[in-house]
C-alpha cells in the first residue's frame, strides 16, 4: 500500500511541476499577445499565409497544381477495357486503389451445371502484356449440388487478355489524339 502511495504522489508531484512549468512559455505560443497581432481577420490570414503558418482553399480550387496528379480509374485505358471486356458478367469485387477486379459466377443458358469466374489484377497500368495477371475459374455441379471448382489455363484467359489490351490500346490512342495540340508557328524555346 505504501508503494502505490509514494507512486501516486510522485506522479501528481511531476504533472504539477510540468504545468507550472509549461505556463511560463505562454508568450512563446503563436497568437499569444495581442499586440504583436493585427486585430483585423483579413490581415492576421495575410500576415499567418505570408509566414507560412497556414493555406488557401481557393488556390488549390483555381487550378494551381501544388500536389500532385491523380490517374482516376476512368483515365487508366487497361482498367476501362476490362470492365469494358466484362460487361456481360456480375462483378463481384471491384477494387481500382488495389487493382483488382473479380466477378460473380457466372453460367450462360446452355450449361446451367457449368460456371465460370475471372480474377483480373493489374500489375502496372502501361498497355503492355505483362500488365494483367488473368485466372480463370471453372465450376462443375452435378444434380446433387456438390460442385468442383478448378483453375484453368488455356485459351479463354489468353483470348480475354487479347481482347483487353487491343481495346486499351485503342484507348490510349484516343486520348493521345485528343491531347494532341498542334504546333502553331513561331520559334521553340529549346534551353527549357
Amino acid at each position: 500500500m505504501p508503494k502505490i502511495l509514494n507512486l501516486r504522489i510522485f506522479v501528481f508531484l511531476f504533472l504539477a511541476l510540468f504545468t507550472l512549468n509549461s505556463c511560463k512559455n505562454l508568450e512563446n505560443l503563436p497568437g499569444g499577445d495581442a499586440r504583436k497581432n493585427p486585430p483585423d481577420p483579413k490581415e492576421r490570414v495575410k500576415k499567418n499565409l505570408e509566414e507560412g503558418k497556414g493555406f488557401r482553399l481557393d488556390s488549390y480550387l483555381q487550378g494551381s497544381k501544388k500536389g500532385g496528379d491523380f490517374m482516376f480509374a476512368s483515365a487508366n485505358e487497361l482498367w476501362r477495357a476490362s470492365l469494358d471486356t466484362l460487361d456481360f458478367m456480375p462483378l463481384s469485387s471491384v477494387n481500382y486503389s488495389g487493382g483488382i477486379i473479380i466477378t460473380d459466377w457466372y453460367s450462360d443458358e446452355d450449361s446451367f451445371n457449368e460456371s465460370v469466374k475471372i480474377s483480373i489484377r493489374f500489375l502496372t497500368n502501361e498497355v503492355r502484356a505483362d500488365a494483367l495477371d488473368i485466372k480463370v475459374f471453372y465450376k462443375k455441379c452435378n444434380q446433387v449440388a456438390s460442385c468442383k471448382i478448378s483453375q484453368k489455363t488455356g485459351s479463354l484467359s489468353a483470348e480475354l487478355k487479347k481482347q483487353i489490351l487491343s481495346k486499351a490500346a485503342i484507348y490510349k490512342k484516343q486520348n493521345k489524339d485528343k491531347n494532341f495540340k498542334p504546333y502553331k508557328g513561331g520559334t521553340v524555346d529549346t534551353t527549357k
